[in-house]
């Protein structure tokens, strides 16, 4: 996501490197290549002239320090101003209620179901007991499907397959959940392929009938500026609470992103990227901007990682590291919990000046199953000691990987820098101790 409008942005900073000084001259220049950059990614005309005409107010109105560019300040003016439109900062969702509700609206593909189960993964987390409800009574399999998705994050589901009265279900479920000590319910609802008079109805009287301490409408990133305008009519009807953008690991160019608090004044409260249940983040402004800049989200990237690795297994890999006795298994562990992490690319992104280093390369869980299948392909004994991998053995394990001898070579070779690289590290440290050294989280 980004990607494009990320370019962009750079090329009409480049236009202010070299420059001894902002004037008005120059800085309408860059101001102008922002517009049309922003514009190219789909981003609502008027607020496109809102920002830039304040970026360039911002911008003339600040010395430039000695130490500091003219592109510098106006990458930091940028930054700021993107933050703000899109919201200033992260809004929270209201969960109180016994038990709280939470209505899940939006049109039919725009990944309400999946989002539906991602929350609940996200609630669970913290330590809430989650219901599940299942008021989608047109779409073919989508009670099914929020089945699945319950079993997989290990939160119940309520159903009424033969009621077609999404009112009374959600209502029975409430009752459900109070018996059965259930204190957050998850009200997924009926999408249509268009907005229509009988599908705003039918939410409509949901949300009365519910009374929810927390409405969120889930959009499609994709849909750009129609994404902001289908948001615009279900709060005209439903006045929600906040915004889920999906398929933000998709080919959209970010117009609703960063269109959609100011058009709709309302929050954008989380992003979703990929189908697997953990890919759910937070939405922060200031985060958000920061990666639109390429430069970076190292706090999201720590908290994903604080949210996967057990404290006591990196306590044990780091006394392990400490005797030099990090192997193939340990490694093989590592993949497992990196991976749970998310989308592998877009970690990746997270990462200051990796954006454009990444934006061609195609990244992603399946580019760890070469390693994987060496690893796997070892014996025990071989993963534990690497140092008597011989020729024979790297043959046979190449052949049970299904890979190259030259690919067993070279993660072998990488994987004793590694080790070579914690040797260093731990002389470096002395009697500073490791105890927190962990180069995977």
């Amino acid at each position: 996501m980004f990607d494009n409008l990320s370019n962009r942005l750079d090329q009409a900073f480049k236009t202010l490197k070299g420059q001894g000084q902002i004037t008005e001259i120059n800085v309408a220049t860059t101001v102008k290549e922002i517009r049309r950059a922003l514009i190219d990614a789909d981003v609502n005309y008027k607020v496109a002239k809102q920002v830039t005409d304040k970026i360039k107010e911002e911008a003339l109105g600040r010395d430039v320090l000695i130490a500091v560019s003219p592109g510098q300040l106006l990458t930091k003016i940028v930054e700021e101003e993107l933050a703000e439109l899109m919201g200033g900062s992260r809004v929270g969702v209201n969960i109180t209620g016994d038990p709280a509700i939470v209505l899940i609206s939006g049109l039919q593909g725009s990944g309400k179901t999946t989002f539906s189960g991602k929350f609940a993964n996200y609630l669970k987390k913290q330590g809430r007991n989650v219901l599940l409800t299942a008021c989608d009574i047109y779409r073919p399999a989508a009670i099914d499907q929020l089945k699945v998705l319950g079993e997989q994050v290990g939160v119940d589901v309520y159903a009424e397959p033969e009621n077609k009265n999404p009112v009374e279900i959600a209502k029975n479920a409430i009752s459900h959940a109070k018996q059965n000590g259930k204190k957050v319910v998850i009200v997924d609802t009926a999408g249509r392929l268009a907005i229509d008079e009988a599908m705003m109805n039918e939410i409509a009287a949901l949300k009365e009938a519910l009374n929810p301490s927390e409405t969120l409408f889930v959009v499609d990133a994709m849909t750009g500026q129609d994404a902001v305008n289908t948001a615009k009519a279900f709060n005209e009807r439903l006045n929600f609470d906040g915004v889920v953008l999906t398929k933000l690991d998709g080919d959209t160019r970010g117009g609703a992103a960063l269109s959609i608090k100011t058009v709709v004044e309302k929050p954008i409260k989380f992003v979703s990227n990929g189908e697997k249940m953990e890919a759910l983040d937070v939405f922060y402004p200031d985060r958000m901007a920061r990666r639109i800049l390429d430069m970076g989200d190292v706090t999201t990237l720590v908290e994903k990682a604080q949210e996967v690795f057990d404290q006591e297994e990196a306590e044990r890999l780091s006394r392990k590291m400490r005797k030099n006795q990090f192997d193939f298994n340990d490694f093989l562990s590592q993949i497992q919990q990196i991976k749970k992490m998310g989308n592998i690319k877009d970690l990746l992104g997270m990462l200051p000046g990796m954006g454009k280093a990444i934006k061609d390369l195609d990244v992603d869980d399946d580019s760890f199953k070469p390693i994987e299948a060496i690893i796997r392909s070892m014996t025990p004994h071989e993963r534990e000691m690497p140092d008597v991998i011989n020729g024979s053995r790297k043959r046979r394990i190449a052949k049970g990987s299904g890979t190259e001898v030259q690919e067993v070579n070279n993660l072998l070779k990488q994987f004793t820098e590694m080790r070579k690289m914690m040797k260093k590290m731990n002389k470096m440290s002395g009697k500073r101790g490791m105890a927190n050294i962990n180069p995977f989280g």
